[in-house]
């Protein structure tokens, strides 16, 4: 079956009436979950496990891809109004996201995550479809040494060109990889770092750092602060994009999408690199780096393009090797072998049906989820409207039901309000939280990595130069290290000199 046979197919399941029914009933559903801090895809496919046991397999499939790439829509809600991340990936929208709420131009920045999310959706699925069994052989390449070196450039990148000092950055996210280490060892089953506490030994889960960072460091500022009431506007703002606005955006989403799309193509990736990565490109490209974290809308534009191109791109390896891209197309390829269908080479033969008409649904869910999504803003943005001591209660609760959802363990609570108190900290001495999120995030796969090139080199480092793309990933990551280094001597010594010239 050639490519134009098969997406016929796949749009003759998409488009009949079930098929539309459960593309829509999908997007919907993973939308609202997606807003909601603590609640994530992995959840919502879960739940749908028995509900679609016994379905056709290609309906039940479209049914659970539409929350996946729901949820990734539906994840800037919350980060950009209440900057509360509820997943990972979600993290980089609040970094220009909340600025541009607290500027009065939420209704805008609720309007460029929709239109990002659409663009780099529909870009990744246009690669998905000419791009899928070609790209299944490239993921298989990547092995330990090149998944360390990969996550190794990403953390360097985002530490190097955070806002501020870089020894700052580095600092968190050493406390990042600290706490990811917290719980049993994987590969010893020995404990580490838990003082003989029993809670400890499952680790700590993301949404504990992400909402205590985050959430109740903004709750935190909003309180100590509560007599600047000038630095916060719940205006929702103008929806409409100017023309040299939609100029600016067009190549980093365009790039974006792409990125996004290669890096959900590798197993275990996924959107949260894809999003981090995009961010601190982008700044680097950018001729105003000065805007970003301060309410630019490239800098909100590229990382909700990437975490859609990667939600997309997971698929890649779920349907042409049977491998899960990421922990929801895992809890995905559970359900696909429960109803009796194995993903892997043979998949587009023996169930073309399935395979195409996944792939057809995004491009009828992306447009569904843009209709659904820009005339929704202003009841999403009425959140704003709420008083401030409301809003603050609202958002405290919000992290205490979705954290105690996650575990039912007070425990956990005890641990929100923990990094809550070290989130406020950071802020007051500006020391930034997004490397010590993305050091917690990717740790336990760096040190899984790690090791694993170790046990094939018999302990040999020389491994991760001998392999030309892991070497050139290093060299990247050794680069944006030295050269933000280099940039701050160079401004520190133009600085003396324009002084010294002044004085004189």
């Amino acid at each position: 079956m050639d490519l134009f046979e098969g997406l016929l197919m796949g749009f003759r399941v998409a488009l009949s009436f079930q098929g539309l029914i459960f593309v829509f009933l999908g997007a919907v559903i993973g939308t609202l979950i997606g807003m909601i801090p603590g609640l994530g895809p992995i959840t919502a496919i879960a739940v749908m496990i028995p509900i679609t046991y016994g379905m056709d397999p290609a309906l039940a499939l479209l049914l659970m891809a539409g929350v996946y790439y729901g949820a990734a829509y539906g994840g800037a809600a919350s980060s950009i109004l209440l900057n509360a991340p509820g997943e990972s990936m979600s993290v980089p929208t609040t970094f220009d996201g909340y600025p541009l709420a607290k500027q009065g131009k939420a209704g805008k920045a609720l309007a460029i995550a929709a239109i990002a999310s659409f663009v780099g959706g529909t870009i990744s699925v246009f690669l998905l479809t000419l791009f899928a069994p070609v790209l299944a052989n490239v993921a298989i390449s990547f092995g330990p040494t090149e998944y360390f070196a990969l996550m190794l450039m990403g953390l360097m990148s985002v530490s190097s060109f955070s806002e501020g000092s870089t020894i700052k950055a580095l600092i968190s996210a050493t406390l990042g990889f600290m706490f990811a280490t917290i719980g049993i060892d994987g590969q010893t089953g020995t404990s580490r770092f838990t003082f003989g506490n029993v809670n400890l030994l499952e680790g700590i889960d993301f949404l504990v750092i992400a909402l205590g960072l985050f959430a109740l460091t903004e709750v935190s500022s909003l309180v100590s602060e509560r007599k600047e009431t000038g630095n916060y506007s719940s205006k929702l703002g103008s929806l409409r994009l100017s023309k040299q606005e939609y100029k600016e955006l067009a190549a980093p989403m365009g790039r974006q999408s792409i990125m996004g799309f290669l890096i959900g193509v590798l197993p275990g990736a996924g959107g949260t690199i894809a999003s981090f990565l995009a961010y601190i490109t982008e700044k680097k490209l950018s001729k105003k780096p000065q805007e970003f974290g301060k309410g630019s809308i490239v800098g909100l534009a590229a990382p909700e393009a990437a975490n859609n191109g990667a939600s997309s791109g997971a698929f890649v390896p779920l349907l042409s090797l049977g491998i899960p891209g990421s922990g929801t197309t895992a809890v995905m390829l559970g359900a696909l072998i429960v109803l009796g269908v194995q993903p892997g080479p043979l998949l587009m033969n023996d169930h073309p049906d399935v395979f195409w008409g996944v792939i057809a649904s995004m491009y009828i869910g992306n447009v569904i989820l843009l209709i659904l999504n820009l005339p929704l803003i202003p009841y999403i943005s009425k959140i704003l409207k709420i008083p401030r001591p409301m809003l603050i209660s609202l958002v405290i609760i919000f992290c205490i039901i979705g954290v105690y959802g996650i575990s039912f363990r007070t425990f956990d609570l005890l641990l929100l309000v923990f990094f809550g108190i070290i989130g406020y900290f950071m802020a007051r001495f500006r020391f930034p939280a997004a490397p010590m999120l993305l050091a917690f995030i990717l740790g336990s796969m760096m040190e899984q990595s790690l090791r694993q090139a170790l046990t094939i080199s018999n302990g040999s480092l020389f491994i991760f130069v001998q392999k030309p793309i892991s070497c050139a990933l290093l060299i990247v990551a050794l680069l944006s290290f030295i050269v933000p280094i280099i940039r701050n001597i160079r401004k520190k010594k133009d600085s003396k000199e324009v002084s010294a010239d002044q004085t004189l």
